[in-house]
């Protein structure tokens, strides 16, 4: 099995936290569809297992026409996909579109709606507001695609601990199969960046930030959800399959400008160079590694989730060195074993994980 990903970059608008490759343009979309096609069969011979997870990411892939996007996936390999996921904006769905996603064979919707407070939404230059999320939400159900995913974020702008348990709680409500839930981070080059920069805004003290992230622990255990990895939950056997490839080491390739790439044994990723791309149809380079990285590249990777890491993927040199680096991290619980002997960060130290990761990983 492997995961195909396809990088659409384009938005409506771009919101000021993100750090992804996008833009807020389509002027170049029938172009960038045309040279997605290419790229795959320049590539197809890169995996052979069958792709069994396909996923449309962004940018906002939910904004290309439905008939544009049918012409793009009869030229990829779709058949063999038992999920297969486009992210969404809540204003771009509608009934139409919904049908017209069916008929592609999308069965997997993954919304970002961030937050359920309207003036939190406006912070970030959202363009929907809480109705928007509560009226997509309703037409994905009566549409027949039941397989939803909604993100939220903590520590907006002007978000209260009140608030974010609000946002939490209507959520909840909806007994989706999936939520994810990320703290809001300050990245360099992007809007809100800034705006932190300058003073116009001031990010949330990290004692509340850890008390929002224990208060998502607990209401998501409450109602029934799998912490899975650090910032993914779902309701027992509705993990993301294609988010986990990324985690567990699945090949999977990645078509369009900054996407990337991962066969078993080599990286390799697209530069995000939009023009580039669509002239050249394939703009791949190799991310050439050591095996040190190699190594720290599992770590991180593997200890993100609630299944962790198994010592037998290690070399015996490896595996000396990871179990005397992890001994202070098992004598003060932050990281513990399971009953079979995988290795994994306790649910209470993810929120600190970096941290941990940062003395685990060969510098």
């Amino acid at each position: 099995m492997a995961g195909l990903y396809i990088h659409i970059p384009f938005c409506h608008s771009k919101c000021i936290y993100c750090d992804f490759y996008s833009m807020p343009q389509t002027a170049r979309l029938d172009a960038l569809l045309d040279a997605l096609a290419r790229e795959y069969e320049l590539r197809r011979d890169e995996i052979t297992a069958p792709f069994t997870t396909v996923y449309i990411g962004g940018g906002t892939p939910s904004i290309v026409d439905p008939a544009k996007l049918a012409r793009l996936c009869k030229a990829l390999p779709m058949s063999d996909a038992e999920e297969f996921t486009i992210e969404v904006n809540p204003e771009d769905v509608t009934a139409e579109r919904i049908k017209a996603w069916r008929d592609i064979g999308i069965n997997r919707i993954s919304m970002g709606i961030q937050s359920f407070d309207d003036n939190e939404l406006h912070a970030i230059r959202r363009r929907h507001s809480a109705a928007d999320v509560m009226k997509a939400l309703d037409m994905l159900l009566e549409g027949g695609i039941n397989n939803i995913s909604c993100d939220l974020i903590y520590g907006l702008p002007g978000q209260s601990l009140m608030s974010w348990q609000d946002s939490l709680k209507r959520l909840l409500d909806y007994r989706l199969p999936h939520i994810s839930a990320y703290c809001l981070s300050y990245e360099p080059g992007t809007a809100l960046h800034v705006r932190m920069s300058a003073g116009k805004v001031t990010p949330t003290d990290d004692e509340t930030l850890e008390i929002m992230y224990s208060n998502l622990c607990r209401a998501t255990a409450d109602a029934g959800y799998e912490h899975y990895e650090i910032s993914n939950f779902s309701l027992p056997g509705m993990r993301s399959r294609h988010n986990s490839s990324y985690w567990t080491g699945t090949p999977y390739l990645g078509l369009g400008p900054g996407a990337h790439s991962y066969d078993g044994k080599t990286r390799r990723f697209n530069p995000g160079k939009l023009k580039e791309y669509i002239d050249s149809a394939s703009i791949t380079v190799v991310d050439e590694e050591t095996e040190d990285e190699r190594f720290n590249d599992l770590l991180i990777t593997a200890l993100r989730t609630a299944d962790g890491l198994d010592f037998s993927e290690l070399t015996p040199e490896r595996a000396e060195y990871l179990n005397n680096a992890v001994k202070p991290f098992i004598a003060n619980g932050q990281i513990i074993t399971n009953e079979i002997g995988r290795l994994r960060i306790s649910e209470a130290a993810w929120f600190r994980s970096d941290a941990i990761l940062r003395e685990l990983i060969i510098a």
